[in-house]
C-alpha cells in the first residue's frame, strides 16, 4: 500500500466514524475484517448496512456497500458528478481526489442507517 493509499484510507476511515457519530440512531460502530477487508457497521443490530474499504492495486480505495440495497444507484441519482461509481457496489477513491465530503458523509449516512431508514418510511 502506497502512502498516499493509506493517508485516503484513513481519511475515509476517519469521515466514517465522524458520520456515524452524527447520524440520528445509529450508535457506535463496530469495525471487523470481512473478506480480507476493513468492515464498518453500527454495533447495535438492524440499524444499517455495513461499509468496506478496499484497496486496490492500481492505488485506489474503493468505498464498498451492499449491492442488493440498491444504495449506489441512490447515491448516483443524487450526486451524479460527485463520485467515481463502480457498477452497484463501490465509490472509488484516489489518493489526489477532492472529495466532496458533505456528499460522501451524506451516502455513509444513508448506508449507516439503511434498515433504521427502512422501518421509518414503512411507519409513513
Amino acid at each position: 500500500m502506497s502512502a498516499g493509499q493509506k493517508a485516503l484510507h484513513e481519511r475515509l476511515r476517519a469521515l466514517i466514524h465522524e458520520t456515524a457519530a452524527a447520524a440520528d440512531g445509529v450508535g457506535a460502530i463496530a469495525e471487523s475484517v470481512k473478506w480480507g477487508e476493513p468492515s464498518f457497521a453500527p454495533a447495535k443490530p438492524r440499524i444499517g448496512s455495513s461499509v468496506r474499504l478496499a484497496d486496490r492495486p492500481d492505488g485506489s480505495v474503493a468505498m464498498m456497500f451492499i449491492c442488493h440495497t440498491g444504495l449506489v444507484e441512490q447515491f448516483r441519482e443524487l450526486y451524479p458528478d460527485s463520485f467515481a461509481y463502480e457498477g452497484n457496489r463501490a465509490l472509488v477513491f484516489r489518493p489526489a481526489d477532492t472529495i466532496d465530503t458533505a456528499a460522501l458523509s451524506h451516502c455513509v449516512a444513508m448506508a449507516l442507517s439503511y434498515h433504521l431508514n427502512r422501518r421509518r418510511n414503512r411507519k409513513s
